[in-house]
């Protein structure tokens, strides 16, 4: 038996070149170590199938009884194993020099190079052996991780060919970047924060471009880490970092666009690099002297706006409709691109992401065809087109990627990452000061105040504040609130705290979050002054589902990408209350287009699937506003109704609190019925016109009953929605919605008086309606009410609630006890009922006809034991 092993804990290069060896011995077994770092077993979870690799744990005791040889990758210690004997040849492949003793006889291919797996591309090259795009990926992983993505002194000429070679296999580096995301280490941590908060933003011929400079500490290391960091936190055409140390400073830059040379731009400080990577050393000049000369050098370097033909890619692909996520992957990773065209009879009829296609694959959709995914539309430029256009259409339609079209034939591609992005420029006809005006209707003059001061101490700290969401919604369809939502591009704690010993108050924290609640009623600007009891700051923050229907995690994200991870696009608006830009729209995702239209609708194909309780808010938001469902959004809504299966009792019974909140609640609860959304939660809930009926009957037809102040709560609607129910589905809803004990008993009396209710439609004595409905509370009784349609039930039901409740005789046990002279025993509660029942009657008014009765009960008791024992005797 052939073995392949590599060290415990292993990295992706351990990984990388297990599989490396699986190829170039294709008889041999590759056993996984037991432990692997997390990100490489995530990777694995991931593309499990694609890989000839076992788990310790599926291999068979047999394999172990006789070991002829043992491979060793990525590591020098040979453990000990079962099988291992004087005959087991040993071959130990590294990237490093020989540090410890082996066996007699060890074969070893010790090798000079930055990761071991390029050891084994050489040789994979070498023998023409083929790889799929995801053993590719994973080869590539294993070089990337250990040569800090070729940026290592480490780092050998062979490294950055087997690199190449594995791009040409069609290895995927947005996979390769996805999964090598290190945590910072301390004092990476410490200068990241200083660099997010001197972050500066220029726009040079429509470019952004942001530069951050800091002085360390001490040395840190992996520089190039933090400009990952922050390039995906910012999202620029480009980034410089300029970092002073002890005797140095270094510069690290990165671009993702071509009028953008970095490299170019490094040689004018003693660097160098490529187009899109660079770094340089520098010696003797302070940090003021370098940001002035590299923002010299970039105006005379960055180039202007061209056409679309000139930044298109030609020779574009095109998927159809019917291929499935795992081949739209397939020809993504093996040709590169980040984005497709979905083609049906020659025309164009959607557009295809890898941000859809990464996320479908996460969730294990692989098998799905693509036209649940796809942006559907004919979305098209033409090579002459001003880039303008095109950044327009990209902006009104959400769309990264969009097809060329020349003379009705497809010939290319253009991304976002090839348009220039003109976000901090104010639009054409800003509407700043319309925003501005309408704020000022809408927000007290105090909180106006409090907003502008908080946006000009953002701006201090280097970031941004915003009004999101909800709020701004409200304001550009004329009916504000004061619901108001604050995120934070930098440290919304920081913010916080210093608006807090500004004006006093409290500050309560959440660090890994990054939200902050300010509790200004500690204090009182004036007394009027309408500012809310708290206000809360939120650090924007991007989202990640671990799997469909998860809670989302979350991570330090921009304003743009903050706004994406929201439900509809009626909701990604913000209003920026920076000194310079306030009352400035932002409107990256087509909000505002879609509140003229009328129209609810998500992000993207996935947002149902990373978060099915969307689909109870969209029914909601929809009847609230008198919209209607885009229909695009109610089609994915409709595909992902089984994923509601997955989402916890708690969430979902939370949104439909949030909908019995509503002014119509029965409006919602139909709509969702006829999405299908109430038979998914459970197969016999339903909402129809009987039902709604009684919701609107529990707050407009109560007036002249005894439940006239009754103000409708979750229980009433509850109990509404399942009166007609089978005891047996009534106790599924509630385990499916972990309804409180308290509320699941009063459902469960409402049953109880469902099958009383025909006993009521007969008139009954005062007494004999009491016993009967004495058990029920006062939202069960009213529930029933509601639901009843016999008048004389009805009728009694709240005689009972109105005059029967709570009567009670004038006698109690100590008067029974001093005038009758009885002891305490189960014999007084039969005697007040009794004078219950006669006073419910009319039979016994004052307390000398309860004596009455009550002596002539117990002597008529006391005959009926005497005549009883006189039977025995005889």
């Amino acid at each position: 038996m052939h073995l392949i092993i590599t060290h415990d804990n292993a990295d992706f290069d351990a990984i990388a070149s297990l599989l490396g060896a699986a190829k170039l011995y294709p008889g041999a077994l590759p056993v996984l170590p037991r432990r692997v770092n997390r990100n490489v077993r995530d990777f694995l979870h991931l593309y499990w199938d694609e890989f000839p690799l076992v788990w310790p744990q599926d291999v068979p005791a047999r394999k172990f009884r006789k070991l002829t040889r043992v491979t060793l990758v990525d590591s020098q210690h040979i453990p000990s194993l079962k099988g291992l004997d004087d005959k087991t040849q040993f071959h130990v492949i590294d990237h490093h020099a020989l540090t410890r003793d082996l066996p007699p006889g060890t074969r070893t291919t010790l090798q000079s190079t930055g990761a071991t797996a390029t050891l084994m591309v050489d040789e994979i090259q070498h023998q023409h052996i083929r790889l799929t795009s995801n053993e590719a990926t994973l080869l590539l992983l294993g070089i990337y991780e250990d040569t800090g993505s070729l940026t290592y002194s480490s780092t050998t000429p062979r490294d950055v060919r087997a690199s190449a070679w594995l791009m040409e296999q069609s290895a995927s580096l947005d996979i390769v970047r996805q999964f090598l995301n290190y945590p910072l280490s301390d004092n990476q941590r410490a200068l990241y924060t200083r660099l997010t908060d001197a972050f500066e933003t220029h726009e040079i011929e429509g470019r952004t471009i942001v530069l951050a400079l800091a002085q360390a500490d001490g040395y840190v290391e992996e520089i190039s880490t933090l400009a990952h960091k922050l390039r995906d936190l910012f999202e620029p055409d480009a980034l410089f970092l300029v970092v002073a140390m002890e005797d140095h400073t270094q510069l690290v830059a990165r671009s993702t666009t071509d009028a953008i040379d970095v490299g170019a731009i490094a040689t004018h400080f003693g660097g160098g690099g490529h187009p899109r990577a660079a770094a340089a050393l520098i010696r003797h000049v302070n940090l003021p002297q370098i940001h002035d000369q590299l923002l010299n050098t970039l105006r005379h370097h960055v180039r202007p706006s061209i056409t679309v033909g000139q930044i298109m890619s030609h020779g574009v692909r095109s998927l159809a409709p019917t291929d499935t996520v795992s081949e739209a992957a397939a020809v993504m990773a093996r040709y590169g691109h980040e984005g497709f065209p979905v083609v049906e009879d020659g025309d164009i009829v959607g557009v295809l992401t890898r941000r859809e296609i990464d996320k479908a694959l996460h969730h294990k959709l692989g098998g799905t065809a693509i036209y649940q995914f796809m942006r559907k539309g004919q979305f098209f430029v033409a090579p002459q087109d001003s880039v303008e256009k095109l950044q327009d259409l990209m902006t009104r339609e959400g769309l990264g990627q969009v097809p060329v079209v020349d003379n009705s034939e497809l010939i290319g591609i253009v991304t976002r990452t090839d348009l220039i992005k003109l976000w901090s420029e104010p639009p054409p006809h800003s509407r700043a000061d319309e925003i501005a005006e309408r704020l000022a209707t809408a927000v007290p003059p105090a909180l106006l105040d409090l907003l502008r001061e908080a946006g000009r101490l953002a701006d201090e700290q280097g970031g941004s504040l915003f009004i999101v969401g909800g709020f701004v919604r409200d304001l550009l369809l004329g009916t504000p609130t004061l619901d108001i939502d604050l995120v934070v591009e930098g440290d919304a704690i920081g913010l916080a705290r210093r608006l807090a010993q500004r004006y006093g108050g409290r500050v309560r924290s959440h660090q890994r979050f990054g939200t902050a609640k300010w509790l200004t009623a500690d204090f009182q600007i004036s007394p009027d002054s309408d500012i809310p009891y708290a206000l809360d700051f939120v650090t924007a923050r991007t989202e990640f589902y671990e799997h469909p229907s998860a809670l989302p995690e979350v991570e330090r994200s921009s304003i743009k990408q903050d706004l994406h991870r929201r439900d509809f696009t009626i909701n990604t608006l913000a209003i920026q209350l920076d000194p310079d830009r306030f009352g400035e729209l932002l409107d990256f995702y087509g909000g505002e287009n879609d509140l003229q239209r009328g129209l609810i609708r998500v992000l993207h194909s996935l947002s149902f699937v990373e978060d099915p309780t969307r689909m109870l808010r969209a029914a909601r938001l929809a009847q609230r506003l008198h919209f209607r469902i885009e229909a695009r959004t109610e089609e994915l809504l409709r595909d992902a109704l089984d994923l509601l299966d997955r989402v916890s009792g708690e969430r979902i019974y939370h949104e439909l609190h949030v909908i019995f909140r509503e002014s119509r609640p029965e409006r919602t609860l139909l709509h969702l019925a006829d999405l299908g959304v109430l038979r998914q939660i459970h197969p016999d809930l339903q909402m129809d016109d009987w039902i709604a009926q009684r919701f609107n009957e529990t707050r407009t037809g109560l007036d002249n009953t005894p439940w006239a102040r009754t103000r409708p709560e979750d229980i009433h609607y509850l109990g509404l929605l399942t009166f007609r129910l089978s005891a047996k589905s009534l106790g599924e809803i509630v385990d499916r919605l972990r309804i409180r004990a308290e509320d699941a008993l009063t459902l469960q009396h409402m049953q109880t008086l469902k099958s009383y209710l025909p006993q009521l439609g007969h008139p009954r004595r005062p007494s004999q309606l009491h016993n009967l409905l004495e058990p029920f509370g006062s939202e069960a009784l009213l529930v029933g009410w509601l639901a009843c349609e016999d008048e004389i039930a009805r009728a009694q039901l709240a005689q009972f609630q109105r005059e029967l409740r709570g009567v009670e005789p004038i006698i109690d046990g100590h008067y029974l006890r001093r005038e009758f002279d009885l002891r305490p025993s189960p014999l007084y509660r039969q005697i007040l009922d009794h004078l219950r029942a006669a006073r419910l009657d009319g039979r016994v008014i004052t307390l000398e006809e309860e004596h009455a009765l009550a002596k002539r009960w117990l002597e008529q008791r006391e005959i009926r034991k005497s005549k009883r024992r006189a039977a025995v005797s005889k």
